[in-house]
């Protein structure tokens, strides 16, 4: 089984990448050159006044270490579960307490000599022991155990805590305070991506306020999850931005998300490492959805997390639906379900949701765009639209892949060419000398087309789809005629 915890990229900007020199520079450096000590105490203040305005941010968005942590050390350390006691006030209060009384005693026997010429050495030498004491203790937590594993009962962290909750108290950092804030709790997918990539090892998927914050004093505000949420529906916002958001979010196609039992009636292997997974409905007993849309699959207990899959058909009477599943490598969610899942079970759906990928039928051509497992949701879009369309409809379908050995649902798609002449169905092959079809990738095959009048929907990897958009804006397509869900 593979680790809960990701490794993902948490530097963002040049300052973050880099900042990390001032550590070796104080730590190190200040051995020889006491004074560089001093540089301590600016900051310092600085990290207990934005604080006061901003929680946590500068542990997540300045600090030395913690970009020292994330940059340097973290795609070469460990990233195991940070114990509990690591995480507990108790510690936080104990390593302050500590930490403070031994820069005091240290500060009082300084001051003694205030006047000398050794002063502003002696000075800085305190200091300097003390943040090379939190660069050793840091460094080794980064490396045996999380590269955070330190943030959790610094000092400087817990001063932040103390400032902010006095900035809370007072009432005046409502408008300077941006939290993690998601538009929607509809649309979140449960997926826990949020809590696996926290450096702090956080969960705010659970944890979200009526107000739709994570209010955690323990929030670094790093982005990270923001960055990696598959939906796109979290950001760094204060309460009144957090409230118009809630307010302004469309949730058309989230609305009708309910809680599933179903049961697993069939499992069928379509390729080496590609599962298509029946579920029967049990309560509700009849599932209404329309093509396009996915359901949730709960995956884990203990965190509850949940998959999203797109759904590759519905028995007319919506007492079934199949999913199709990729098994990736690393994949924590594919490797729960081949590895554990059986005929027989019984399972927890959510949903149906999505509206990215339901079909506006206000035109009557559309061009479909699949990389990989991303050809799912559109076994039904094409059989809707091309066998339940009164009117003339165009419908062209690019199908990507690797290898031909990768395609599923081929023969699907070619009866349904054979069948319709409204229906075109094109695959292409990226790195395959075997294959006698089309050579390259879906952008190779799009740059060809006309595209003038087209509604365009895609689904596949998230490169696939970057490209795609380059070629489609290239093409003259308006972004309002582009839709598109990743893989």
């Amino acid at each position: 089984m593979n680790s809960f915890y990701i490794k993902t990229n948490r530097v963002f900007n040049t300052f973050r990448k880099y900042s990390w020199m001032f550590v070796p520079l104080v730590a190190f450096g200040g051995l020889w050159f006491p004074k560089l000590g001093l540089l301590i105490i600016p900051l310092m203040l600085t990290l207990a006044v934005m604080a006061f305005y901003k929680g946590k941010y500068w542990c997540g968005n300045i600090c030395p270490h913690g970009s020292l942590f994330d940059f340097i050390i973290m795609p070469r350390g460990a990233n195991r579960k940070i114990p509990a006691f690591m995480k507990h006030k108790l510690m936080a209060a104990a390593m302050f307490t500590w930490f403070m009384y031994m820069m005091i005693s240290r500060l009082i026997k300084v001051f003694a000599i205030y006047g000398s010429a050794s002063f502003l050495d002696k000075l800085g030498y305190v200091f300097v022991i003390n943040y090379l004491v939190v660069t050793i203790i840091g460094t080794i937590l980064a490396f045996t155990v999380s590269p955070r594993s330190w943030c959790n009962f610094c000092p400087m962290g817990t001063l932040e805590i103390l400032t902010y909750k006095l900035g809370k108290l007072l009432r005046i950092n409502r408008k300077s305070d941006a939290k993690v804030t998601i538009a929607s709790k509809e649309m979140c997918h449960t997926c826990g991506k949020c809590s696996r990539v926290c450096p702090m090892q956080l969960t705010p998927y659970l944890e979200f306020s009526d107000k739709n914050q994570f209010d955690s004093e323990a929030c670094i505000r790093c982005s990270t999850c923001v960055n990696n949420c598959p939906a796109g529906i979290l950001s760094l916002s204060n309460e009144s931005e957090a409230l118009r958001l809630k307010e302004e979010t469309d949730t058309d196609g989230y609305r009708e998300r309910r809680k599933i039992a179903a049961s697993i009636s069939q499992i069928r292997k379509l390729n080496d490492d590609v599962n298509e997974y029946t579920f029967k409905m049990i309560k509700p007993e009849k599932l209404d959805y329309k093509p396009g849309q996915f359901i949730l699959v709960k995956i884990n207990e203990q965190p509850i997390m949940f998959r999203a899959y797109s759904i590759s058909s519905c028995k007319k009477d919506g007492t079934e639906v199949k999913v199709s599943v990729k098994n990736m490598p690393g994949g924590f969610g594919s490797q729960i379900l081949f590895s554990t899942f059986k005929e027989g079970d019984l399972v927890e759906l959510e949903g149906p949701m999505g509206k990215e990928l339901v079909i506006n039928r206000n035109s009557d051509k559309f061009l479909f765009v699949a990389g990989g497992i991303g050809i799912t949701p559109f076994v039904p879009m094409t059989g809707d639209i091309v066998k339940n369309s009164n009117t003339e409809k165009n419908v062209k379908l690019v199908y990507g892949v690797n290898r031909a050995k990768e395609l599923i649902y081929d023969d699907h798609f070619s009866m349904l060419q054979s069948e319709s002449s409204k229906f075109e169905y094109i695959k292409v092959a990226a790195a395959d000398k075997d294959w006698h079809g089309k050579q390259g990738f879906v952008t190779d095959v799009i740059k060809e087309m006309d595209l003038k009048g087209y509604k365009v929907y895609m689904c596949g990897p998230k490169p696939m789809i970057n490209a795609s958009l380059k070629v489609l804006h290239g093409a003259g397509v308006e972004p309002e005629n582009i839709y598109y869900e990743s893989a």
